[in-house]
């Protein structure tokens, strides 16, 4: 089993990256995360690997990061995803955005993806929502324009997210009263004022 290729790029073309190494050129499925994180044709990467073994078929996928290649083999193992549909996820949306995505129940933006429809969305959460940790949400990964112009927000939901659990509220608690303010600021202090008044009845 592959843990990881590292070699020259020779190309990077939709969806695909190809690694020169030992005299092979390994052709890896990849998100448009991964793609963007690579480093331009002629230099050398160290790309994370994942080799799916089908009766009809043998297809190796690549990963910029670890956390990325874990959230992948996580989104794999939700009923009705595949690896298609994941990448097209780690494509629309960063790790650490995905996560929070998946703990807030945000089935909006889930459902932004390539082929990801809402029930699909409710099920990425359901399966997933338990399995998101701190470290998750912490994780250094690469982010498109896209997710980067997204992270603040990102950020301070996590943010308030911490501040109302460590108040003493369940993750549960916090997550459903969140999810009524989330839209109303960027700031962590004021998503936990607005969060407590929504627990209080007064929002």
């Amino acid at each position: 089993m592959y843990a990881f290729v590292e070699g020259t790029v020779c190309e990077k073309s939709a969806g695909t990256l190809v690694l020169k190494a030992g005299g092979i050129g390994y052709a890896l499925s990849c998100s448009a995360t991964t793609l963007q994180a690579a480093p331009a044709i002629g230099e050398t990467m160290m790309c994370q690997a994942w080799l799916s073994v089908k009766e009809d078929a043998m297809e190796l996928y690549g990963f910029a990061t670890s956390e990325e290649k874990r959230m992948f083999l996580k989104l794999i193992a939700v009923s009705g995803v595949g690896p298609k549909m994941a990448l097209g996820l780690l494509g629309a949306m960063s790790v650490k955005d995905l996560n929070t995505a998946v703990l807030m129940e945000d089935i909006t933006a889930l459902s932004r993806a390539p082929g990801i429809g809402k029930k699909t969305a409710q099920r990425i959460c359901m399966e997933l929502r338990d399995k998101v940790t701190q470290a998750d949400l912490g994780g250094n990964v690469p982010v498109g324009p896209a997710a980067a112009a997204a992270a603040g927000a990102g950020d301070a939901v996590v943010e308030a997210l911490e501040a109302l659990v460590a108040l003493g509220y369940s993750s549960a608690e916090a997550r459903d009263a969140l999810t009524r303010v989330r839209d109303k600021s960027d700031q962590a202090g004021e998503l936990v004022r607005l969060a407590l008044r929504a627990m209080a009845g007064m929002a």
